[in-house]
């Protein structure tokens, strides 16, 4: 048996989820940081990696600059006593600008390792951004998106 029950994990992803949502209704990723242990890595195959609460903030706050909008939705969820992770398939929801039932996603499978106490010490993001970002973005500026910021953040692994 791993270190966390399973109630703890399903309390913890309830954590993670209401600060995503959080970070998206306010705009402010701070919240969304914070629940990351001091010394967390956050592993991202696009950006790069991140180490340390404030970095993983930098970039995070960088890299949505562009897209205020965008939201994470998750299809399902699979929780892994053993290895007190939870793994989940996210998609990257950017809205359509004028019709509420239209949208643009992409999925991406993220693994979250939990700490304790409400905190995780890694995220690791799993997808390919070069492959599948383009066309959802290009269809969703077609529709009048519009970057909110110019991107700040360059992929380091396209």
């Amino acid at each position: 048996m791993g270190k966390f029950t399973r109630a703890e994990l399903e309390e913890a992803y309830q954590i993670y989820d209401a600060a995503v949502k959080q970070a998206v209704a306010s705009g402010d990723w701070r919240c969304w940081a914070n629940i990351f242990t001091e010394d967390a890595t956050y592993i991202e195959h696009a950006y790069g990696e991140f180490r340390g609460r404030e970095a993983i903030y930098q970039w995070i706050s960088k890299v949505m600059a562009p897209f205020p909008t965008m939201y994470f939705p998750q299809d399902w969820v699979v929780y892994d006593e053993e290895n007190s992770a939870i793994v989940m398939c996210v998609q990257n929801v950017l809205p359509h600008p004028s019709d509420p039932e239209k949208s643009f996603g992409f999925p991406n499978w993220t693994r979250l390792i939990y700490a304790g106490n409400g905190l995780f010490s890694l995220e690791e993001d799993i997808y390919n951004p070069s492959k599948d970002a383009p066309a959802v973005i290009r269809a969703w500026i077609e529709a009048g998106g519009k970057f909110a910021t110019s991107e700040q953040v360059k992929m380091e692994h396209a």
